[in-house]
């Protein structure tokens, strides 16, 4: 791809929207603070973000299943009717993968928030096609969901996707994007057309996102 047409892919003046993953606060007794938590949530709300709870932010992988469903029940109470994003944390569960991811996104939906799946390290090891299709499997028949990548460093469940594995989660058609704080360099090459594209796949970066058309 040339230069010049990476230029005629730009569309200037898009809003961008902010994501942000909302700290979760705990009293000196060790108890969820939960008005604080969504005192919170209103100031990001009102500085035009979008929350994302039940994040690493929010200690998604210290929490048990039943506080992440408390979590998701105070958020859809004091937000009203505007949306927000979810994490779909499965580790240290037993059953099937699949399931169990289902199982957190038809929960998360049921409150009115968006899906974003967290990585399991039971995948880590699988090829990328089978990889692929477990996501594949988990997504369907849902709206709307969102990928997670964040690198073994800064969590022991977490992995850097490779190339294929980014091509194909980016053929999923209910995953809307992927959310990468550490972003791969596999990510960004396909997001910014270094070989691939697709209109409804956007990737934010830092909690940013930014979208892009279809190529021709």
């Amino acid at each position: 791809m040339s230069v010049a047409e990476m230029i005629a892919r730009l569309r200037p003046r898009r809003k961008v929207q902010g994501i942000a993953a909302a700290l979760l606060p705990f009293e000196p007794d060790g108890r969820i603070a939960v008005e604080a938590f969504q005192k919170h949530l209103l100031a990001t709300q009102a500085a035009g973000l979008r929350n994302a709870v039940n994040m690493d932010t929010g200690y998604v992988n210290d929490l048990t299943p039943a506080e992440r469903l408390s979590v998701l029940g105070w958020s859809r109470e004091v937000l009203g009717q505007d949306s927000f994003i979810a994490g779909a944390y499965i580790e240290g569960l037993d059953g099937d993968v699949v399931d169990l991811y289902r199982r957190e996104l038809d929960q998360i939906v049921a409150y009115g928030g968006t899906p974003i799946i967290f990585q399991t390290a039971r995948l880590r090891e699988m090829p990328s096609s089978q990889k692929v299709a477990v996501y594949r499997a988990v997504c369907r028949g849902f709206q709307e969901v969102i990928a997670f990548e964040l690198a073994p460093v800064f969590a022991s469940n977490g992995e850097i996707f490779d190339d294929e594995t980014v091509r194909g989660l980016m053929e999923i058609p209910e995953l809307k994007g992927l959310m990468c704080p550490g972003c791969s360099s596999g990510i960004l090459r396909y997001f910014l057309g270094f070989g691939y594209s697709r209109s409804s796949f956007s990737c934010w970066l830092a909690s940013i996102r930014f979208s892009r058309r279809r190529s021709s």
